[in-house]
């Protein structure tokens, strides 16, 4: 099911608040479309993700976990710079845009003020949700608890990135600039440990705190695009079916992410880690 949407034409020339990279002037309209003609390819991605997970449990069970620091260490670096990386690059773009008059409906409803950068991180970054399946394997490797949260989690966001990333949709501004921020401090976090650092209980609370608000916004973004169409405003740029799929992907995050706070925080039992966003 490919929901591409009209042709629209995005400025090469460098807006007034950031540069562009040469690398990120790409042809955006023939890319877009090749996604979402292949969408379907995440579902391959996950049914081979889920079938990895439990054979490698099943491989794991009677032997000895492995250490893998060195590799874990430079998976987490790379991770966290390529993290850090979209964070800067779009993170202006939102920001300018919630300077202007109805900035917040612009930016939820509407691709003005969309820049090239934008939709070349939106391409690479719905990639790298099926790099970022490897998360998983170091977890099963160094025979980790695999709690539901963190499949499910990669599952989902690799289907809906690949699912909606032809239609541009609007809102991904937010869900970008929340995610890449978010995953810099968390896989920072993770090199840290990697390297033995030892991390005061505050920061992992801090991470995870960040998560369920970035699940709340990503709610009420939805919720606000429900909306607007509602009442009748030019939302179009948005798709009910985009809509929709955000909307209960949020809804599970949340309710997902405060029952892990309140399992790892404010029960004395165990102290699990913040899981990835």
């Amino acid at each position: 099911m490919s929901q591409v949407f009209e042709n629209f034409t995005l400025p090469m020339v460098d807006p007034p608040f950031m540069k562009n990279f040469e690398w990120e002037k790409f042809d955006y309209l023939y890319w877009r479309s090749w996604m979402g003609q292949r969408w379907w390819w995440s579902i391959i991605f996950a049914a081979v993700y889920v079938t990895l997970v439990q054979f490698g449990r099943a491989y794991m069970r009677n032997r000895e976990p492995f250490k893998l620091k060195g590799p874990l260490l430079l998976w987490n670096v790379c991770l966290a710079v390529f993290s850090t990386t979209i964070f800067l690059r779009t993170l202006p773009e939102l920001m300018n845009i919630l300077k202007h008059d109805h900035g917040f409906y612009t930016s939820v409803c509407t691709r003005e003020h969309m820049t090239i950068a934008h939709v070349f991180y939106e391409f690479v970054g719905t990639w790298s949700k099926v790099v970022e399946l490897g998360d998983t394997a170091f977890i099963i490797l160094r025979k980790q608890p695999l709690i539901f949260l963190h499949w499910y989690h990669h599952v989902s966001v690799l289907v809906y990135t690949w699912f909606s990333i032809d239609a541009n949709d609007p809102v991904h501004r937010w869900y970008m600039s929340m995610n890449s921020g978010i995953h810099s401090m968390m896989y920072t976090y993770y090199g840290l440990r990697a390297l033995g650092v030892k991390i005061p209980k505050p920061l992992a609370v801090l991470i995870t705190s960040s998560q369920i608000l970035q699940m709340f916004v990503g709610l009420y973004v939805n919720l606000y695009s429900a909306y607007a169409k509602f009442v009748g405003w030019d939302c179009g740029a948005r798709s009910n079916a985009n809509l929709i799929f955000a909307l209960l992907m949020y809804l599970s995050y949340f309710v997902l992410f405060v029952q892990f706070f309140m399992k790892a925080y404010l029960r004395p039992a165990k102290r699990d880690k913040p899981k990835s966003s």
